[in-house]
């Protein structure tokens, strides 16, 4: 694609998702086999309004079908399909409509609460009526009284898949056709956001009242390592710990625990429920003027706001014997801020933990939660 955004004032290039490569692809393998003719370009319009002209590959011809592919191209986004071939076969069948399916490569649903139900391919909602459409136009076009079916495949999509949400979320033996507007814009922090709502509301319609959040891998560790708990509970929200609070209430969940490194969760009792570093760098700031509160000499406060990490400011609040004194404030203001998000409904405990020093500091209710966590997991 020759489409370009601009964010932190660099142009970056779009791209277009797998849900457009298999309506493409779709589309393309119907033409061929109701025109008797060969392709190789085929185009469709995005649900975004973007026109996509693309390569059509691998053409294989059968006696009752035609398939064919389409390369995914995720633009200057880093996603794991980048440059994977999309197939589609397409049959024509007695019965009128158009049936969709997911053949080598593509997931399968095994667990409630995604936008396909168990047992159906993993392609998704908006992928789907677009190769549905797409195949409703070649057949008006073409004049096809009867129907279709189309077999979308991925190869190597049960090994690409290992590096994706989809085994935490019971999708199994390959990837899932994606995309709600058909292009990808590179770095979306919406389709990490989405991806987390997915997961919250999985594990709630499965039954779960409590949900265990962490931003990223120190706290999948620790959580691990530390407090033995299986890797599959935690749901990781990366930055976005404000959307996944929200996320959580929408879902009805009733208490949520969130574990984190205190490099990460001390921005949270500046405000910052975004804790993505391109927002803000507080923690210095924070962690100085709560020991200055306690009674921690001018001197070292300056020296506790020149430290590089987190550790290192401890390390200073340890020295002066104020340490437990600075976490108890820290952690009440952690707990302030999360509970004003969600109105305390549902109700937030938090654990705070450092690589160098373990755990640090918990909020009131925040092992009756973790305890509860264990039970109904």
């Amino acid at each position: 694609m020759d489409s370009f955004v601009t964010k932190d004032g660099k142009q970056l290039r779009l791209g277009y998702t797998t849900g457009s490569c298999a309506a493409a692809a779709a589309k393309a393998a119907a033409w061929m086999l109701l025109s008797g003719e060969t392709l190789y370009e085929i185009h469709i319009d995005t649900p975004k309004g973007i026109r996509l002209d693309l390569p059509v590959l691998d053409i294989t011809r059968s006696a009752d079908s035609v398939s064919c592919a389409i390369r995914k191209d995720s633009g200057d986004d880093p996603d794991v399909t980048d440059g994977v071939l999309i197939y589609a076969a397409a049959a024509k069948s007695e019965k009128k409509g158009i049936a969709i399916d997911g053949g080598k490569g593509v997931g399968r649903v095994t667990k409630p609460g995604l936008d396909q139900p168990v047992g159906a391919a993993a392609i998704n909602s908006v992928p789907r009526k677009m190769i549905r459409e797409n195949l409703e136009e070649v057949c008006e076009t073409l004049d096809h009284q009867g129907g279709l079916t189309v077999m979308i495949s991925v190869p190597d999509g049960d090994k690409i898949a290992e590096k994706t949400f989809n085994p935490r979320l019971g999708i199994t033996g390959g990837i899932s056709i994606l995309g709600t507007s058909g292009i990808v814009e590179p770095m979306s922090d919406q389709a990490l956001i989405d991806t987390i709502r997915l997961e919250l509301r999985q594990r709630r319609i499965n039954g779960l009242k409590t949900v265990l959040l962490t931003p990223g891998n120190y706290g999948m560790d620790f959580l691990t390592d530390t407090l033995g708990i299986d890797p599959k509970i935690p749901v990781m929200t990366s930055n976005f710990i404000g959307d996944a609070l929200d996320a959580c209430k929408e879902c009805g969940f009733q208490r949520i625990l969130l574990v984190g490194h205190i490099g990460k969760l001390v921005k949270i009792a500046g405000g910052m429920l975004n804790t993505h570093s391109r927002y803000g760098d507080c923690r210095m700031e924070i962690l100085a003027s709560y020991a200055g509160a306690c009674g921690l000499h001018p001197s070292r406060i300056r020296e506790m706001l020149n430290c590089a990490a987190c550790d290192e400011a401890i390390r200073i609040m340890k020295e002066n014997d104020l340490d437990k004194a600075v976490l108890s404030h820290l952690t009440d203001r952690i707990s302030f801020h999360l509970n004003h998000r969600t109105g305390e409904n549902p109700q937030v405990e938090t654990i705070v933990f450092s690589k160098v020093y373990g755990l640090l500091c918990e909020s009131r209710n925040a092992e009756s939660f973790l305890n509860i966590l264990r039970e109904e997991n």
